[in-house]
């Protein structure tokens, strides 16, 4: 039987003492899951291990951890995938990142991930009731399937980047389910919603696109997707100028690239606080002002040759072929009569290119969800 080394850490708060690491050897085959190590260590080895866990088929969500540096579900990582990701030829477990530990592998989902939820309110909120029962789209309900198919692990909270930074960032798993009452075409606050967490210094432009919560998801919600289409419909459809100003950066951005080709970054703070007019928000008071707090910054860029005052000025073109391919693709993008949304469980293909076995609300028993791509 082959065996498997387990090093966990160990933190209980009530004693004082500060977190430390066991190591136990376990064997079973390397298609088992990590939980069913960590099962075996608590039985042979040490009943004390703090562990949450219930259903073992990635369903509850209850056995969220970080195993060799990655957030996700113990019960869903063979040993053999954890073990592909050891550096020393042990699986390093420890509990989730970004919340408080309650004892060894469990975390207090209650202080973080629950209460972020709770924040983006949801459940629908619905206008008038009809008579006998709401008729909605098939293609609209085929579209929340995905962040419905959240089991609220915390895997994507764990790996947050931007909760690293910013603790009260709303996070990931509270704004993928607030996509799910945004995509819903029967809630009738879509705008209202949106305006709450455009305008919360720590709600929708807070992201960072560091796609973690994407590769730490075990159910293929992609929070981050959720979180992209929450901005495009706030932006877009609504035209919501937030007070945080990350409409207008982002409108920054589309504007350069499709002058330049290339990202003028001197160009970036007066447009995302003055607009995008003539003059490219230069003149603008709160972009002056904006660029006057960023001067120390960029004296130590410029100092330290990350920065170069000639670049500054006369920003970076692409030659005119390459330029002509980008306006292009914004030309093709702008004159779709649609925005195409890629959502898998619409599009009906993964990555691998296998159809997916989603079989939500299907007009034919016999058809794929994505047939309707």
């Amino acid at each position: 039987m082959p065996e498997f080394t387990l090093r966990i850490r160990r933190y209980n708060p009530e004693t004082g003492a500060a977190p430390y690491w066991d190591r136990y050897t376990v064997d079973l085959e390397p298609h088992r899951s990590v939980l069913e190590g960590i099962l075996q260590v608590k039985d042979r080895f040490d009943s004390s291990i703090g562990v949450r866990c219930s259903c073992r088929a990635a369903i509850c969500g209850s056995c969220g951890m970080t195993i060799n540096g990655k957030a996700g579900l113990a019960c869903h990582t063979h040993l053999s995938e954890a073990m592909s990701r050891s550096k020393d030829g042990t699986i390093e477990i420890q509990p989730l990142g970004n919340m408080p530990v309650i004892k060894d592998l469990i975390v207090d989902m209650d202080a973080v991930h629950w209460k972020k939820v709770n924040r983006v309110t949801p459940w629908l909120l619905s206008g008038d009731l009809p008579e006998r029962e709401h008729i909605v789209p098939r293609e609209s309900m085929v579209d929340v399937t995905q962040p419905m198919a959240c089991i609220q692990c915390g895997s994507c909270v764990g790996d947050c980047l931007a909760m690293e930074v910013d603790p009260d960032f709303i996070g990931p798993a509270a704004l993928a389910k607030a996509y799910r009452f945004v995509g819903d075409p029967r809630d009738v606050q879509h705008e209202q919603r949106l305006k709450d967490l455009a305008d919360d210094p720590h709600g929708l432009y807070t992201c960072t696109h560091c796609f973690k919560c994407i590769e730490a998801c075990p159910k293929g919600v992609a929070p981050m997707n959720q979180i992209m289409r929450l901005r495009r419909i706030a932006g877009q459809d609504h035209h919501i100028e937030d007070v945080n100003n990350g409409e207008r950066h982002e409108e920054a951005f589309v504007v350069l690239l499709q002058k330049y080709g290339l990202l003028s970054e001197a160009d970036v703070v007066p447009r995302s606080y003055g607009g995008n007019g003539l003059t490219g928000g230069k003149l603008s008071p709160k972009s002056g002002e904006q660029v006057f707090q960023s001067l120390p910054f960029l004296a130590k860029a410029v100092l330290r040759g990350k920065v170069k005052i000639s670049q500054t000025l006369f920003p970076h073109k692409l030659d005119s072929e390459s330029l002509a391919e980008v306006k292009k693709i914004y030309k093709d993008v702008k004159g779709r009569e649609e925005r195409l949304e890629l959502n898998l469980y619409i599009t009906g293909y993964d990555e691998d290119g296998d159809p997916t076995t989603s079989e939500a609300i299907p007009d034919n028993p016999n058809e794929k969800a994505g047939a309707t791509a």
